[in-house]
């Protein structure tokens, strides 16, 4: 049997944590963020963790491997 392979852009986006968790990067921080308020441009930034339902599918899918 050929081995599993992870995804190469799940690999880009998504680390998982030593407890097995999934970190991602926080979107609509590229542009426009004049007309985004001060409040949601503070929350979104840095890594955020996965939800445990979005988390199963990426793991399941995208990063066999991880």
């Amino acid at each position: 049997m050929p081995k599993l392979k992870n995804k190469s852009s799940a690999k880009k986006r998504f680390r998982l944590t030593a407890t097995g968790q999934v970190r991602f990067n926080s979107a609509k921080l590229r542009h426009m963020l004049r007309r985004r308020s001060q409040k949601m441009k503070r929350t979104n930034r840095g890594t955020q963790i996965m939800a445990k339902a979005d988390s199963r599918i990426v793991k399941r899918n995208f990063l066999r491997n991880g």
